[in-house]
């Protein structure tokens, strides 16, 4: 208790000028302590009389005398500070050691900032007693002492200039830093706390969304290889059991064919040596007949004529055929449909809907392209006309399905969804992240066929509102003779044919919109592949006495 109530008074007789125990004390009135020599230079070189600590002014520069009472205090606070020296403790790992202890040293109680050199408390005595170095500056022990002088004029830096952003010692404070802004390096120290709590707290929350994006990561990663495992061992079950039948299968198809080919083999050996027997009788018979045919004897000739000339019965085995096909048409049929689909199978694309933080990937086949109009029919989704979108000049009928552009215009009542320039007209179906198709009948010379996002302007000219003439839209004109596709203003005019009916096939997931010519075939006219993010409307355009009719169509219509 003794030893840190030495260090305190210590450091309350320490003048900020010379950063030592006071020397010849004097007091000024705002009650801060300078040595005598120490303030008379400091203010032999200020052009104003001012406090060094606080600042305080002076108009007239005080006169200056030794404090008596606080001179004895000090020269007793170093009686004391002598006469109680602390036992001495070897250094440990960990201790700073005393630079000019030999053999095992001894840990260091005191820096010197002059010296540059740590000291035991046995090594320290001559800072107290030697008149040439108690003037030394001594701080706590420390490493590292080079930091804690200035550079320039090797004193403590005991000040914080906020102009420079450095710690100052007080030579840099009376020669060059004037008119900057100072402050203690405490209050600076204060502030600058404030700031790292800041940087910590907002390090802290920064470290524990990581944290949690990383649990939520890993435990996703986790999920989706669970989820693979699972895919791929089903997959596994599934073409394995495929396999199996198809081996099977091919086998017994095998074992048939060759079992039908034994038989075949054997039928036509049995003919074949029928044959030979007739063959060989025949020839026996025609050596015979030559023989008797080269006879001079007339007699011989009648009597063997009627027995040699007849010829042996034509068996029914000479009308024997082979047959080549093995295979019946239904099991040929069979094995051509199996083979599609396996090739529709591979020719799908695996894709990946991503999940939220919180669940697992989920893989899907990407079905094949339609083909067939009854393919593109399993993709119907019926649309109905949205009669707050039409234009006055448009009449809608047979149930919103019929739209009609005419002369006279219909009393709406106004609505911000109405084209109220553009004579168009949006359906109220919202299509997105799905595959849809739709056929229209359409009549006249001039019309429009086309999707939009509902952001699409409806007041105003046609650059902002007209179907395929801006961004938000992608559309499909027919403007006699001739079809185009527009999109953005941009216009690509198709090679085709008129054709009364169109169909409309949107694949949302693909970023795909085809228009089709449908008669008894289905005839791409035109395919546009984009991106689209927000849901998609129907909607037409259509100039006077041109109509289009939205059909009703099943999967069973043809």
């Amino acid at each position: 208790m003794a030893e840190a109530q030495m260090f305190v008074s210590q450091d309350e007789f320490t003048c900020s000028l010379c950063e030592d125990i006071l020397t010849d004390p004097v007091s000024i009135t705002c009650g801060h302590n300078f040595c005598l020599k120490c303030l008379t230079n400091y203010w032999d070189q200020s052009q104003e009389s001012s406090c060094h600590k606080c600042r305080h002014t002076f108009t007239t520069r005080p006169n200056l005398r030794r404090n008596n009472l606080l001179n004895d205090v000090i020269k007793k606070l170093k009686k004391t500070t002598l006469s109680s020296s602390p036992p001495q403790n070897y250094a440990v790992p960990g201790d700073l050691e005393c630079d000019f202890c030999a053999g095992e040293k001894f840990r260091a109680v005191k820096s010197c900032l002059t010296c540059m050199a740590s000291y035991c408390q046995t090594h320290l005595q001559p800072h107290y007693e030697g008149d040439a170095l108690k003037h030394h500056k001594l701080v706590d022990p420390g490493r590292n002492l080079k930091e804690k002088l200035c550079e320039k004029h090797q004193k403590s830096l005991k000040t914080f200039c906020k102009t420079d952003d450095s710690c100052i010692c007080m030579m840099c404070v009376v020669t060059g830093n004037n008119g900057h802004k100072m402050v203690e390096l405490e209050t600076e120290r204060e502030e600058k706390q404030k700031q790292l709590r800041a940087t910590l707290s907002d390090i802290k929350r920064r470290l524990e969304e990581r944290e949690k994006t990383l649990k939520e990561t890993r435990r996703a990663m986790e999920e989706m290889k669970m989820s693979v495992v699972r895919e791929v061992e089903e997959n596994e079950k599934s073409f394995t059991a495929l396999m199996r039948c198809i081996e099977i299968v091919h086998r017994k198809l095998t074992e048939r064919i060759e079992e039908q080919e034994k038989r075949e083999m054997e039928k036509a050996e049995g003919v074949m040596e029928q044959l030979q027997k007739e063959i060989e009788e025949l020839k026996r018979r025609e050596a015979e007949l030559k023989e008797l045919s080269e006879t001079k004897d007339h007699l011989h000739f009648l009597q063997t004529f009627s027995s040699r000339c007849v010829l042996p019965a034509d068996g029914d085995s000479l009308s024997f055929t082979v047959t080549a096909d093995f295979s019946s048409e239904d099991l040929r049929k069979e094995l051509s449909g199996l083979t599609k689909n396996l090739e529709k199978i591979s020719q799908g694309v695996i894709m990946t809907r991503t999940p939220s933080a919180h669940e697992a990937p989920v893989f899907a086949l990407q079905p094949p392209e339609p083909q067939s109009r009854d393919d593109f029919l399993k993709y119907f989704c019926p649309l109905t006309l949205d009669i707050n979108t039409a234009h006055r000049v448009l009449r809608l009928s047979e149930g919103n399905k019929k739209v009609t552009c005419e002369r006279t215009k219909t009393e709406y009542p106004d609505h911000p969804d109405r084209f109220d320039r553009c004579a168009q007209v949006l359906c109220r179906d919202a299509l997105t992240g799905t595959r849809c198709y739709w056929e229209v009948e359409c009549s006249g010379n001039f019309m429009e066929i086309g999707v939009a996002y509902k952001r699409l302007g409806r007041k105003g000219g046609s650059r902002k509102c007209g179907l395929g003439e801006n961004d938000k839209s992608w559309s499909l004109l027919w403007s006699y003779p001739q079809y185009s596709v527009r999109h953005n203003n941009m216009r690509t005019v198709i090679s085709a044919p008129y054709s009364p009916r169109i169909g409309v096939y949107l694949d949302w997931p693909a970023g795909s919109l085809s228009f089709y010519s449908v008669s008894h075939t289905m005839t791409l006219l035109h395919r546009l592949n984009t991106s689209f993010t927000e849901p998609l409307y129907p909607g037409f355009y259509l100039d006077h006495h041109c109509s289009v009719t939205i059909s009703h169509l099943t999967p069973c219509d043809h």
